[in-house]
């Protein structure tokens, strides 16, 4: 188990994270997600032993990491860390860089694993090409197949996809994330993007103010988000007074709701001034304004500038989203 226990860190005097406390079974999957800048990747680097912390443990299993001032060369040989820099050696093939850690004594054995973490990355067209010649999402790729190739216990990924296209990276990550569960590798993964973690996380931890400020399944963050900033990390969401979505409510306490939560209503509910419609594929995001508050809605077709509309909201929907002050 990966214990880190009331962990605290500033550079010089400003702080960053404050009384982090986290465990991370064998073989789970975690996500640390949060705005820019909120600390995910100075923990992950704290983790790692890239840092030395005045205040707070980190354990694995019964072993301490440490930073380095304990350690001549940073880093725990059974943890690998995938950061926003690559650190390939850009002068040699996609191959040589991925075998690079594999054992020479057992050519077959090289071959074949280098192979099979080509296919997982989707480069093996590429394999005798320098990384020089790569893009960003190509190098992100040869980059993760390198770690991996590793085969540690620990695998801390920084915005593993961020250079990679939309075409690739939905079929990237289930690959990825599916070969790690088979692998019973343990992984935490720092984001911003929901499409990261709701389908693969087991647990999630919400980092604000230097603070976990909220923790749980990405079901049940998404489904009961304790304010508008958890559920702002999972896409386009509103806060509204349920009595003014429910005239027959006797409560002014507000509720959030997702922009596909709202469903447009002939005549009754939320109503609000349409502003502008963006066209998102599948549906118009519309943004509306209501007693000078900007409200997001989902709708099949493009509204009117200036248009009233009301919105509502299924009585299912309020039935599981818990109430906020």
């Amino acid at each position: 188990m990966l214990q880190i226990d009331h962990v605290s860190f500033a550079y010089d005097k400003v702080e960053v994270l404050e009384n982090i406390n986290i465990r991370v079974h064998p073989g789970e999957h975690v996500a640390l997600i949060g705005e820019s800048g909120c600390g995910k990747s100075t923990l992950l680097k704290i983790i790692y032993g890239l840092l030395d912390i005045k205040v707070g443990e980190v354990y694995w299993e019964d072993k301490q990491i440490l930073g380095p001032l304990f350690n001549l060369v940073p880093g725990e040989k059974y943890i690998k860390y995938l950061s926003q820099d690559f650190d390939l050696m850009p002068f040699t093939t996609v191959f040589e860089n991925i075998s690079q850690y594999l054992s020479l004594f057992k050519p077959k054995e090289l071959k074949r694993r280098t192979h099979e973490l080509l296919e997982l990355i989707d480069l093996v067209d590429f394999a005798n090409t320098k990384v020089k010649f790569l893009s960003g999402g190509q190098q992100q790729r040869v980059a993760l197949a390198r770690v991996l190739a590793q085969q540690p216990e620990i695998l801390l990924l920084d915005e593993p996809f961020s250079h990679i296209d939309n075409f690739r990276k939905n079929d990237l990550r289930r690959n990825l994330y599916t070969y790690l569960k088979k692998e019973d590798i343990t992984v935490i993964t720092a984001t911003h993007d929901h499409n990261d973690m709701l389908p693969f996380a087991d647990r999630v931890f919400v980092i604000r103010d230097k603070k976990i400020i909220a923790k749980g399944t990405p079901e049940d963050l998404y489904q009961h988000p304790n304010d508008l900033y958890i559920a702002s990390l999972f896409g386009q969401a509103n806060k509204v007074p349920i009595n003014i979505v429910k005239t027959y409510a006797d409560t002014k306490r507000q509720v959030i709701i997702y922009a596909n939560e709202f469903k447009v209503s002939q005549n009754s509910g939320l109503e609000v001034t349409v502003l502008q419609s963006y066209y998102m594929g599948a549906h118009f995001l519309i943004k509306g304004s209501f007693e000078g508050k900007m409200i997001y809605f989902h709708h099949h077709k493009s509204l009117p500038k200036d248009k009233k509309v009301f919105l509502n909201v299924s009585i299912d929907i309020l039935n599981k989203r818990l109430p906020i002050a």
